[in-house]
């Protein structure tokens, strides 16, 4: 059977182990590189402050009527 002491490593143990785990995947989010299509587009198409969803989205509206 499990002593206190080996359940109180063991809960230290994984505690720590995610906490890593959280750093890890902070780091590599915030240092991740975008793949979207708004790196590609040249700088004369882009609009600053409207999304390309919603720019497809009120363009597709405005056709409708």
């Amino acid at each position: 059977m499990i002593t206190d002491d080996e359940l109180h490593r063991l809960a230290v143990f994984l505690g720590s182990c995610a906490m890593m785990m959280i750093v890890l995947y902070h780091f590599l989010e915030v240092n991740a590189k975008d793949d979207g299509a708004e790196l590609d587009a040249p700088a004369d198409k882009k609009l600053p402050g409207i999304s390309p969803e919603s720019a497809a989205a009120s363009v597709a509206v405005g056709s409708s009527s």
